[in-house]
């Protein structure tokens, strides 16, 4: 995988570049003027210092464009992390290969979360895919009719459905294996891992893996970027109450839900980006024009777990710092 990285031993030259850019044109910014922007937020915009320290990067189909760090201690590309719902897309990515990208209606329901197996809550280290899925913790396995056909997000879903797939007998590593396998990442130094054997929040892994797995959606190597935002569904119960029951999105904005993965679509402030931000705040995003990847890297434990009050999770922050970001890229222009 070739890499186009800028350092800072250039950034005079690049500023100087970045200003003659935009004068010439305010259409066409270039990479170094990109480049600029997006540094710049990522340090100082109020939106970013809440999510710091973090790594990010952004990309395109074959390589690395740039990245950088922000806040004291941040990660770098090859910091292992757990990365929560980031999860879900490596999974829905790994369903359309297995099913060739021809998805059933079963899967749909399964990947859109509206099966009714909504009882789930975590898997033991020592579980396997199906001793997980039918454990006392998670209700039994038992399916919850009053939510059958309607969004709400929770691991159920996709627990359920691996046992469908015929995985309920893998343990951490053989899942790791399968997945690796199947997404064609077995050639990685960095491969991914399980922390448990939850299909919907279980893997570990690094920016620098994670975005090879998104540079071969963009490739077109993965069927599932021909299902990006497809199937989508409302996911804010205020906006659709006989649609969706619960989604971790502040409800002040409206998203939609896909095949394992977010359409940021908000009327008001969304782009249309495809997602799949994690509880601990790994935030990974390609755009809406599926040209550029992203990731903001990074693991906060602090505040993950609290329904009460959605806009302080990790996730969000790092929903909100990397939206800025990635409007700075796009725009060449620093966000605020």
């Amino acid at each position: 995988m070739r890499t186009t990285r800028i350092t800072l031993s250039t950034l005079s030259a690049l500023t100087l570049m970045a200003s003659s850019a935009w004068s010439a044109t305010d259409a066409t910014p270039g990479v170094a003027q990109r480049w600029l922007a997006a540094r710049t937020t990522a340090q100082q915009s109020a939106s970013c210092l809440p999510a710091q320290p973090f790594y990010w990067e952004i990309g395109d189909a074959r390589q690395t464009l740039a990245s950088g760090q922000a806040g004291d201690n941040a990660p770098t590309a090859h910091t292992r992390m757990a990365i929560a719902s980031a999860s879900k897309w490596l999974y829905s990515a790994y369903v359309a290969e297995r099913h060739n990208g021809q998805l059933l209606p079963e899967d749909v329901m399964f990947l859109n979360f509206e099966s009714g197996y909504t009882r789930f809550h975590a898997c033991r280290q020592d579980d396997t895919v199906g001793s997980c899925e039918t454990s006392v913790l998670n209700g039994f396995g038992l399916r919850d009719w009053q939510t059958v056909g309607k969004f709400d997000y929770n691991g159920g879903h996709m627990q359920k459905h691996a046992t469908l797939m015929g995985l309920g007998g893998l343990d951490n590593a053989a899942l790791a294996q399968a997945m690796t396998r199947t997404l064609g990442l077995t050639s990685l130094l960095q491969p991914l891992s399980y922390n448990q054997p939850q299909l919907a929040g279980g893997a570990e892994t690094t920016a620098n893996t994670y975005s090879r797995f998104l540079q071969k959606i963009l490739q077109g190597d993965l069927k599932i970027a021909a299902l990006l935002g497809s199937h989508p569904v409302c996911t804010n119960p205020t906006q659709c109450p006989n649609q969706a029951v619960y989604t971790p999105i502040p409800l002040d904005e409206s998203w939609h839900y896909s095949v394992g993965h977010w359409v940021e679509d908000d009327p008001k402030v969304g782009d249309g980006a495809f997602s799949s931000p994690g509880a601990f705040g790994f935030y990974p995003w390609i755009d809406a024009n599926k040209q550029f990847y992203g990731i903001l890297a990074r693991e906060d434990h602090n505040g993950a777990g609290d329904t009460s009050n959605p806009t302080d999770r990790p996730a969000i922050a790092s929903v909100q710092c990397g939206r800025q970001i990635r409007a700075a890229w796009m725009t060449g222009r620093v966000q605020n």
